[in-house]
């Protein structure tokens, strides 16, 4: 069936034209971790605790060993989901341990400990938060920095956020979460790409009193030089076992919603949220199998021969300029499998993951992705005012 798809497709996957050097602006770019001499002071004589994982680097070297070099007297390592070092599956427990280079203790902040407790926090002065952000919503990093924050404030702990460009940081898109809907997926009211950094948000949780009781956090954020949300930024290493480049960055906002259906987003294969596929999608020849790998340990449809679509061949600066959302695949899956209700999971995880029932009801409606998209308008433009106040780059606007 040669669809509307097949055109978005034929656009979407246009060459690119410029070289990849000339896409990004990393060259430019030093983000907090690497201003040193902002935040050095601040740990001082104290007792210092980080949120981290494999993306806390400041060059090459990890920051965990770039304090313990400086003499900092780092005393704990906490780690969110996919653990310190980045290999857990998504929404696999992590568990607590030792570090093996530096046998420094690690916590894992993911499972049924997902804030620090009060016995962990004992003795610390100061926590860094370091961690590469994608910028969408349902990525759960930004949902620890909230139970970071909260358990901050009501210990009396300084935070210091070491900013790193947001990838998805040049544009604002997306349903806003209902908080009846509210989970570890989604846990504030914005939408799915809210444009922020991660200590943009920082300050806008503290800013909107989202902690809990209303408490605030001490905190204090260390910007990037040479950024803003204009300019395009590669990030150095993969942010997690699934997102193993820019494109899988990229196209994640999107492919997610996937999460919540029968389909697969290629979990368990070369390309994670590059392809998309199901055994009975039949309006394509091309295919892949999800195998169990290092973080799909038990892949959806493992084993089983997908038919679907290959992203991998997009241009990046094609993507670059979309600046929205895609629910075109979505909602053509959904006809073509002909499931109905079906075509969603019983857990109802596309509603964690959309921020409430509507995005389910409106595809089973048989809504345009234009109808769709306006649905969003009015709470959208209400969270661009919100942003605003909290930002500290130049806007794209």
């Amino acid at each position: 069936m040669k669809s509307k798809l097949f055109y978005i497709l034929f656009t979407l996957w246009s060459t690119n034209l410029l070289a990849q050097n000339e896409l990004f602006c990393n060259r430019n770019v030093t983000v907090g971790a690497e201003n040193v001499s902002e935040y050095l002071n601040d740990l001082a004589d104290k007792e210092v605790a980080v949120v981290g994982n494999q993306s806390s680097l400041v060059s090459d070297v990890h920051i965990v060993d770039t304090l313990l070099r400086l003499n900092v007297n780092v005393v704990k390592v906490f780690s969110p989901e996919h653990g310190f070092r980045g290999k857990a599956d998504a929404g696999e427990k992590v568990k607590s341990g030792v570090d093996a280079k530096t046998g420094l203790p690690i916590v894992s902040l993911y499972g049924s400990n997902k804030k620090p407790k009060p016995e962990q926090l004992k003795g610390i002065n100061v926590m860094l938060f370091d961690i590469q952000d994608v910028g969408a919503r349902f990525y759960t990093y930004i949902s620890t920095l909230h139970y970071v924050m909260e358990a901050c404030a009501e210990n009396g702990i300084k935070l210091i956020v070491l900013d790193r460009p947001n990838p998805n940081g040049h544009y604002v898109d997306g349903p806003v979460l209902d908080l009846k809907y509210k989970s570890f997926v989604g846990m504030h009211q914005v939408p799915v790409v809210h444009g922020m950094t991660i200590g943009e948000y920082a300050q806008m949780i503290n800013g909107e009193t989202w902690l809990k009781n209303g408490v605030k956090c001490d905190l204090k954020v260390i910007k990037i030089k040479g950024w803003d949300h204009s300019k395009f930024y590669k990030l150095p290493i993969k942010p997690s076992p699934n997102l193993p480049n820019m494109l899988s960055v990229y196209l994640y906002p999107s492919l997610c919603f996937f999460e919540g259906t029968v389909v697969s987003v290629g979990r368990g294969t070369k390309s994670p949220f590059q392809i998309v596929g199901h055994p009975n999608f039949t309006e394509t020849t091309f295919s892949f199998t999800p195998k169990p790998t290092d973080g799909a340990k038990h892949p959806k449809l493992e084993n089983q021969k997908c038919f679907g679509i290959d992203f991998t061949k997009m241009g990046l600066n094609v993507i670059q300029k979309q600046n929205q959302i895609h629910l075109s695949w979505l909602i053509q899956f959904y006809k073509s499998l002909n499931l109905g209700q079906q075509f969603f999971l019983k857990n109802n995880f596309i509603n964690l993951l959309a921020g409430s029932n509507q995005l389910q009801n409106q595809i089973i409606a048989g809504k345009s992705e234009a109808e769709i998209r306006a649905s969003w308008k009015e709470s959208l433009d209400k969270f661009k005012v919100i942003r605003k106040k909290y930002l500290l780059y130049k806007d794209f606007e």
